[in-house]
């Protein structure tokens, strides 16, 4: 085949030569618009793992490449006024001009034509090409020219960076954070030869104009940095490399993400490599790692279907659907990691101590667990979890393993939690005439046994016509709140845990079937509906459901003295919390919404008018529950439908319930319109507790797809919310929580006593798996 790679970075030139090498018969030609051996840049990263395929692709270009790289385990922070440091995360760096030497020279041995000095516009200079790949870049003239065929999706960042150098040398990949009078930068630096340092200043678009940046030219933003970050460059310089300065030297970032990676010209196929097809951003420092994986991988196709022309569609096809799972993956973390710089300074900076604020930046993409964390460094990680613990009120002896963060104590008023863990309120439609009976008493009554620190029965309706279905519980007349307390009594009796019961109000998603009736969920009754209100006349399901009648001003008191009265009864049953039910497009969520809420008295129109029967509500039951005992709001963080609600609006609901006295804001989303397209996946919801904790400033509760341990320690830990509802798995496991602290190995968990025969051996069990996990696969000898 005649092979033409446009562009000579390291996919175009890695390509090249792997392709020569695997197969001397190939014609390969790269194209690059600078002169030989002549390129810019500073330092790339990439990991161990990668360096590690490379050793197996091309063992004598791996091995310049490793006598020339610098390796470090450990990550540095330096952040108000100290140090912390964490081993064991295995990044490489090398000075790009380096690393495309060593490739250039390696093409050349190999027979590789390399084309200096030719700036290539279009496909179509190469027409006797089999293949073109078009390595040429985030600024692709080729993935431009066929734009309506790749169909790039380029998102630009707000925050702004400028990619620097210095010879001081640093042993660690190092981040600084320094404060001005308007805000917060932050440095990426790490060392990738023996005299030069990456140093990558980074700060959002308000805090960079505030100080005249956009005004500044190169040489006084280099000035500024240098001032800025004085004390920890030690008289060292800030270098410049002048191509890569453009205008003010300032960049945002630009994410790329194709739908489709290669096509078909009319002569010949051509296919996106490198950051023409993908970026990921340097808050990970992945773009190598992804051109230099997209190479092998398609290398790795042609081996298996054949070097010859007649296979290249086949070949693509299957490269884009192998390489895009991985590249998602990674752009996802990626995509993580560079939000939380781009909120660092309004999110965590302020608010969390230097050691928690670490572990947020430690496990900013999600990619890395707390676990992994001892996997890394459990030293560190140890005296992580001591400190946390003692910020819990738990002083943990030295020589003594601390309890994992999701095992510390919670403390609400007067009420303590033993650990992290909650029991979501979860709809069992079990009750009749909404009186729970001896499935609540079992159901709840297992899940306190089970570990957890607090138990929260479903949605408790405060009227008949309240309730979702006919089968919901209530709390509204004298035998319900009897049947509550004899749950709450068994849980006080017989376990540890704390019970809570959620108040709420169906509103226009009332008089509905049980899920197992007939069409299920959210269907109207086949007989014997109630009327059903809401803040405005809505259909829940259009053409399906009843249509709700807009409330007026003496249904709203009359509702809120169902919801005083349903206060009042949580409190005579004994329940140890009380949560406030506003999401989910119930009634209280129907005002809140824009979606649900068409009113235009002073309930409609703006959020805080919109807000204000839900909070005359909160504060009327605040008054009558116990001052002792604390109230949680749960709100829909994010409506998943546009011009519904966002995350940008719940922090400031957070902020009027706050404000009301609630204690605590249950974080969940959607269900508030059936148009609503939510992006599911591991923890989902979490980023909505994360941004109300540390924006508004109130405790929350994470809910959504939180399924492990490593989930809980993670969140809890990280300051990313402070308790942990868990739904699905307590219906699948009751004993969930006490699962889950065997599989980690934290045996300081108490166990029911008639139960205790069976703690060791959970133990045990998972010990041994873990072990034999970790242990060398056995093989019987030949």
């Amino acid at each position: 085949m005649k092979i033409v790679c446009i562009g000579g970075g390291p996919a175009g030139l890695y390509f090249g030569l792997l392709m020569k090498r695997r197969h001397p018969a190939h014609e390969i030609v790269v194209v690059e618009r600078n002169r030989p051996y002549d390129t810019f840049g500073w330092g790339v990263v990439f990991s161990d793992a990668t360096m590690e395929h490379m050793r197996r692709w091309d063992p004598e270009t791996a091995r310049e490449i490793q006598q020339a790289f610098n390796h470090w385990d450990d990550i540095e922070l330096h952040f108000k006024g100290r140090v912390i440091r964490c081993g064991g995360h295995g990044f490489v760096g090398i000075g790009r001009k380096k690393l495309l030497n060593i490739l250039q020279a390696r093409c050349e041995q190999l027979g590789v034509e390399l084309r200096f000095e030719s700036e290539v516009d279009s496909d179509a200079d190469f027409p006797d090409a089999d293949l073109i790949v078009a390595s040429d870049g985030i600024n692709s003239k080729i993935r431009t020219k066929y734009a309506d065929v790749f169909r790039p999706d380029i998102v630009t960042r707000p925050n702004r960076y400028i990619w620097l150098g210095t010879n001081r040398l640093y042993d660690a990949f190092t981040f600084l954070f320094e404060k001005t009078e308007h805000g917060w930068f932050q440095a990426h630096i790490y060392k990738f030869d023996e005299a030069t340092s990456t140093f990558i200043v980074e700060c959002p678009e308000d805090v960079w104009k505030a100080h005249g940046l956009d005004r500044a030219d190169p040489q006084q933003s280099i000035a500024f940095c240098e001032q800025l970050f004085a004390a920890n460059l030690q008289g060292h310089r800030l270098m410049s490399n002048a191509r890569h300065l453009r205008g003010s030297a300032w960049l945002n970032f630009q994410r790329v993400k194709c739908e489709k990676w290669w096509h078909h010209n009319g002569r010949q196929p051509v296919v996106l490599m490198g950051d023409a097809v993908h970026t990921a951003h340097f808050a990970i420092g992945s773009g190598t790692k992804l051109a230099i994986e997209d190479v092998i991988e398609l290398t790795a196709q042609f081996d298996a279907a054949g070097h010859d022309a007649a296979h290249i569609p086949e070949v693509l096809e299957r490269y884009q659907a192998l390489r895009e799972v991985d590249v998602l993956r990674l752009q996802n973390a990626a995509w993580n990691a560079m939000e939380w710089f781009e909120v660092v300074g309004r999110r965590y900076a302020d608010t969390l101590p230097p050691e928690q604020f670490m572990y947020s930046m430690l496990t900013r993409s999600q990619r890395i667990s707390h676990e992994n964390l001892r996997l890394r460094d459990a030293r560190w990680l140890e005296g992580f979890e001591r400190w946390f613990a003692r910020g819990a009120g738990v002083e943990v002896p030295e020589g003594t393993r601390p309890p994992p963060p999701m095992f510390t104590p919670y403390t609400v008023r007067g009420v303590t939690l033993k650990n992290r863990v909650v029991v979501s309120p979860m709809a069992q439609y079990s009750a009749v005439d909404g009186v729970p009976g001896d499935f609540h008493l079992v159901h709840l009554g297992a899940r306190a046994l089970g570990g957890a620190g607090l138990v929260f029965a479903e949605m408790t309706c405060v009227s008949p016509e309240g309730r979702i279905t006919p089968g919901c519980p209530g709390l509204y007349t004298a035998e319900q709140v009897r049947a509550w307390k004899r749950i709450a009594d068994f849980i006080h009796t017989h376990t540890d845990a704390k019970f809570g019961i959620q108040i709420g109000h169906s509103g226009a998603k009332g008089s509905t079937r049980v899920p197992w009736d007939g069409p299920g969920m959210d269907h109207p009754l086949a007989a014997g509906n109630w009327e059903i209100v809401s803040a405005s006349p809505q259909q829940y399901l259009e053409g399906v459901s009843q249509i709700s009648r807009g409330m007026t001003r003496a249904d709203m008191d009359r509702v809120t003295a169902q919801f005083v009265r349903a206060a009042e009864g949580a409190a005579e049953a004994g329940a140890d919390w009380l949560e406030l039910h506003c999401a989910h497009g119930y009634l209280l969520s129907s005002f809140i919404s824009p979606l649900t809420n068409r009113r235009d008295d002073e309930y409609g129109g703006s959020l805080a008018n919109r807000l204000r029967y839900p909070l005359e509500v909160f504060r009327a039951v605040r008054a009558v529950w116990p001052q002792h005992l604390p109230i949680s709001v749960r709100i829909s963080a994010h409506d998943w439908v546009p011009g519904g609600i966002t995350p940008d609006d719940a922090v400031e609901i957070a902020k009027a319930f706050k404000a009301a006295g609630a204690d605590m804001i249950d974080c969940s989303s959607g269900q508030v319109s059936a148009k609503q397209k939510p992006v599911y996946g591991r923890m989902y919801q979490t980023p909505f507790a994360d941004r109300i904790r540390n924006e508004a400033g109130i405790a929350t509760i994470a809910v959504g797809a939180i399924s492990e341990a490593d989930h809980v320690n993670s969140i809890v830990a990280a300051g990313r919310a402070d308790l942990c509802a868990v739904a699905r798995p307590h219906l699948a496991n009751p004993v969930w929580t006490l699962t889950e602290a065997a599989k980690i190995g934290w045996t300081g968990v108490a166990w029911p006593k008639p139960y205790l025969s069976g703690k060791g051996q959970m133990e045990s069990l998972f010990a041994r798996e873990k072990a034999q996990a970790a242990a060398p696969a056995f093989r019987e000898p030949a």
